[in-house]
C-alpha cells in the first residue's frame, strides 16, 4: 500500500525557519522524496503536516504542467537542472565521443550491438520473460529462431530498438506507436490479436500487485485513448509547446503517460521504454542507444513502481519518475565508462599478442579468449556475433589460427566445427603473456 500525502495547510512565514529547517527542505526536494520518506524527518518543535506543507509550497513555485489532461506537472529542481546539463554534455554532439569511445568504427559498432542486446534482455525480464541472459545473448548473436515466448519477446524487443534507430528522425503518428507496438509483442501475448491494437473497455485492464491482488492503478477508460495518442504524437513532435521543457524531461514523461494511460492490453512497459529511446535519439542525445537504461531499471524494479505509484498519489505530480529516471541514466553512463573502459583494457591485452607476429587485432583477441577461458570451444557463429564479421572472415580467422597452431579443430555433431586450445597453446602464447 502506498500512504497517501496528508492535505497541506498554509505553511507559516519562511522567514521564520532555521537554518536546519532550510536545510532540511532543500534536501527533501533537492531528491524529491516522497511523504513516507519525509514523515521520518520531522525536526523537533514542527508536526508532520507542517513540514509537508512547507516542503509542498517550495515545489509549488516551480511547477510545470506538463500535460494538461488529468493534471500532469511536476516541480523543477535544481537537481533535475543540473542532471540535465551533464547529460547534455554527455550524452549528444560530439563531446561524450572524444571523452568516452576509441576512435574505430568497427569498436564502436560492437559496442552497439552489444548494449542493444542488454537491453532488449532486461526490458522483456522486466515484463516476465524467463530466460538467461546467456541464452538470450547466444540466440540474438546467432541469430536462432526463439524457442519459446520468453525468447520471442526478447528477439521483438531487439527488432524494435532497431527499428527506431532507423527511424529516428520521423514524425510520430499513431500508425507508427501501432506498428511500434506490434513489432514489440507480435507472437509473444496471451491474446494473439493485441498485439498492434489498443485495449478495449470489455478488457478490464488494471494494473495490480501480482502477490497480493491489490489494484494500484486503474487507467483512464478506453475511449479517451484514441484522442491521448493524438495528443502524445503532438507532445512528441514538439508541436505547440507554450513553454519549454527540456527534451530528457520531455522524454521521461513520455514515458510515463504511455505507463499511465496504458493503451494496451499488454506490453505498455516495453512500448513505454521504446517511446522513450525513440525520443531520446530524435532529440540527439546519440549516446543513449548504448545504454542499457532497463538493466538499471531492473535492478531497482520497486523504486520504478514506486515512482509511478508515488506521482499518482501525490495528485499526478510526476516530479517523483523524473528523479528516478534521472538517476537511472546517470547510473547508466557510469556503466557505460565502466564497460568501456574494462574493453579497452581487454583490447590492449589482446594488441600484445600482435607481437607473436603476422595476427590482425582481431585474431589477437580471439587468441585473448582462449587465454581468459582455458577451456572454451568457439564456433564461427561466437565470432560473427562477437565482432560483427561475416561468416566467411570468421571461418577464415579460426583458419589461419589453427594453421598456425594456436587452436585445434574438433568435430562437434558431424557438421559443426569447434576450435579448442592447441596442446602448445600455452608455449606458443607464454612470452608475450
Amino acid at each position: 500500500m502506498i500512504e497517501s500525502p496528508p492535505p497541506t495547510t498554509t505553511p507559516a512565514d519562511a522567514s521564520s525557519d532555521t537554518e536546519e529547517v532550510r536545510n532540511l527542505i532543500s534536501s527533501i526536494n533537492s531528491r524529491y522524496l516522497y511523504w513516507s520518506e519525509v514523515k521520518y524527518r520531522i525536526p523537533s518543535g514542527m508536526t508532520g503536516i507542517e513540514l509537508w506543507s512547507k516542503v509542498k509550497s517550495i515545489r509549488d513555485l516551480t511547477n510545470v504542467r506538463i500535460w494538461d489532461q488529468d493534471n500532469i506537472h511536476f516541480s523543477l529542481t535544481n537537481t533535475m537542472q543540473r542532471l540535465c546539463h551533464e547529460f547534455d554534455m554527455n550524452f549528444g554532439g560530439s563531446w561524450g565521443a572524444s571523452r568516452i569511445f576509441p576512435d574505430d568504427n568497427t569498436t564502436r559498432e560492437l559496442y552497439l550491438i552489444s548494449s542493444i542486446m542488454e537491453e532488449a534482455i532486461a526490458s522483456s525480464q522486466m515484463e516476465g520473460a524467463a530466460t538467461t541472459r546467456e541464452a538470450a545473448k547466444e540466440m540474438l548473436r546467432k541469430k536462432i529462431s526463439p524457442r519459446d515466448k520468453s525468447q520471442r519477446m526478447i528477439l521483438n524487443n531487439y527488432t524494435t530498438i532497431n527499428f527506431i534507430r532507423d527511424h529516428a528522425k520521423e514524425r510520430l503518428t499513431p500508425a507508427l506507436i501501432m506498428q511500434i507496438h506490434g513489432l514489440m509483442t507480435e507472437n509473444a501475448l496471451d491474446v494473439p490479436d493485441a498485439a498492434g491494437r489498443l485495449r478495449r473497455d470489455a478488457e478490464n485492464i488494471v494494473v495490480g500487485n501480482g502477490i497480493t491482488g491489490e489494484i494500484v492503478h486503474t487507467p483512464p477508460p478506453a475511449e479517451c485513448l484514441n484522442e491521448f495518442l493524438d495528443n502524445l504524437c503532438v507532445f512528441f513532435n514538439n508541436e505547440n509547446t507554450d513553454i519549454f521543457v527540456h527534451p530528457i524531461i520531455r522524454a521521461i514523461t513520455i514515458h510515463f503517460l504511455v505507463g499511465y494511460y496504458h493503451p494496451f492490453a499488454d506490453g505498455n512497459g516495453r512500448t513505454a521504454r521504446a517511446l522513450f529511446y525513440w525520443y531520446m535519439m530524435k532529440s540527439d542525445y546519440w549516446l543513449v542507444q548504448y545504454l542499457s537504461i532497463s538493466r538499471i531499471i531492473k535492478g531497482s524494479k520497486k523504486s520504478y513502481e514506486k515512482a509511478f505509484l508515488y506521482s499518482e498519489a501525490d495528485g499526478n505530480d510526476i516530479g517523483y519518475f523524473i528523479q528516478y529516471n534521472m538517476d537511472v541514466l546517470l547510473k547508466s553512463f557510469d556503466a557505460l565508462s565502466q564497460y568501456i573502459k574494462r574493453k579497452n583494457n581487454e583490447k590492449k591485452k589482446a594488441e600484445k599478442l600482435m607481437h607473436l607476429g603476422n595476427l590482425t587485432v582481431r585474431q589477437s583477441q580471439i587468441l585473448s579468449l582462449c587465454i581468459e577461458n582455458p577451456d572454451i570451444v568457439i564456433v564461427s557463429t561466437d565470432i560473427v556475433g562477437k565482432f560483427g564479421v561475416t561468416p566467411n572472415t570468421a571461418k577464415s580467422d579460426l583458419r589461419k589460427l589453427t594453421e598456425k597452431g594456436y587452436l585445434r579443430e574438433i568435430s562437434l555433431n558431424g557438421r559443426t566445427r569447434g576450435y579448442v586450445r592447441s596442446d602448445s597453446f600455452d608455449q606458443m602464447v607464454g612470452k608475450i603473456r
